[in-house]
């Protein structure tokens, strides 16, 4: 008989009327600005090193790491030097004591069982901090290049192997042993122990009809953006409108980079300075890898649209009353249960943010005891 292992899951601020607030990692070269004049981000260990220890115990609930296996080119060589994500933020949890270590997998280049301890013993390392992005495999080129393209998967399928990938791990971090046949992953009499000390937190970027399906089905976070603060709203509210039909709860996250400066004009400067120094070879590259146009949602993807000013996401400038008045609008406006936060300068930015900004938004959004 198989014997099955409650995991309950490590508390977060919004499970209490909070704001869950992290910092997405510089893990690669250039960091989240296409730009020969931003600040220079090597993405080395040693710089994330001291991102992940500036943000430790300064009030931040996660880290995040992406995966990335081949970068866009053009004059800033743009992504090109990359850590491993899982390994990196092992050894950020062996460096931190508070704040999550959350590590991304592409579901096409891991088998579920070598994730599951992989991420397992994460959250022993971490002591019950772990957390995984699951991403479902959307960059050919990355992947063409080692062998790992599945032409037969297009993009509702990948989901189709995404739900039977995140079920095997799900099972093996609470069943002493699992049989598994599934159309694209098979298990037998499948052991992984030890288990992880808290159910490791799963978040996902499914923006697509299915890829939200999927996410708000399996995930306990999805991490939305839209082209403007009334589209983001929206796609917060069909999320979590979805996930009450679905009889499950879904926290909505969106990321941010930030550009402070002690006045709204010498922010409004470094953005403007960072925008001169635009790599439109890097652009090219990261239009490349993306296909120009996303053809599996139909339109031009989001995020290559806001990387036609250099940076790679959505921003906020101004000074630090000025970033805290527009994140608690956006926090509570969205109704978001969390931001992911990108700094042109990690290193500045995560101690500024944390003394000058972040008091603020935990006034704005307490949580309940």
């Amino acid at each position: 008989m198989t014997q099955t292992t409650e995991l309950k899951r490590a508390p977060l601020p919004s499970d209490a009327g909070g704001k869950d607030l992290g910092i997405f990692l510089p893990i690669a070269n250039g960091g989240w600005i296409l730009s020969s004049s931003a600040p220079r981000i090597d993405g080395s260990y040693a710089y994330n090193r001291r991102v992940a220890q500036l943000a430790d115990g300064a009030g931040y609930d996660f880290i995040m790491a992406m995966a990335k296996w081949r970068g866009y080119g053009g004059a800033t060589e743009h992504w090109r030097y990359a850590m491993e994500s899982q390994m990196m933020m092992a050894g950020l949890a062996e460096v931190t004591k508070e704040v999550k270590v959350w590590a991304t997998v592409h579901t096409l280049l891991q088998n579920p069982a070598v994730t599951a301890k992989m991420i397992m013993t994460l959250d022993h390392i971490s002591q019950g901090r772990a957390g995984l992005n699951v991403v479902n495999g959307s960059y050919k080129g990355e992947f063409e290049q080692m062998g790992a393209w599945r032409d037969e998967l297009d993009h509702d399928e990948r989901y189709t192997f995404a739900e039977e990938w995140v079920h095997a791990i799900k099972r093996l971090w609470t069943e002493d042993t699992v049989d598994y046949q599934g159309k694209y992953v098979t298990l037998t009499d499948c052991q992984s122990d030890p288990k992880p000390f808290f159910r490791p937190f799963l978040v996902c970027a499914g923006s697509s009809k299915r890829g939200m399906a999927f996410t708000i089905n399996e995930m306990d976070a999805i991490f939305l953006s839209g082209s403007s603060k009334q589209e983001l709203a929206k796609n917060s509210g069909m999320a979590k409108a979805m996930a009450k039909e679905a009889g499950r709860s879904i926290k909505t996250y969106s990321m941010m980079t930030l550009v402070l400066g002690d006045t709204d004009a010498e922010a409004e400067a470094l953005a403007a300075r960072y925008v001169e120094g635009f790599d439109e070879g890097a652009w090219r590259g990261m239009m490349k890898a993306y296909g120009f146009l996303d053809v599996e949602i139909g339109r031009q993807n989001d995020f290559t649209t806001k990387a036609k000013s250099g940076f790679m996401s959505s921003h906020l400038v101004g000074a630090p009353a000025t970033i805290a008045a527009k994140l608690i609008d956006m926090l509570g406006g969205c109704d978001l249960d969390g931001m992911m936060l990108i700094f042109p300068d990690y290193i500045t930015g995560v101690p500024r943010f944390a003394q000058e900004v972040l008091p603020a938004i935990r006034e704005a959004f307490p949580t309940k005891v």
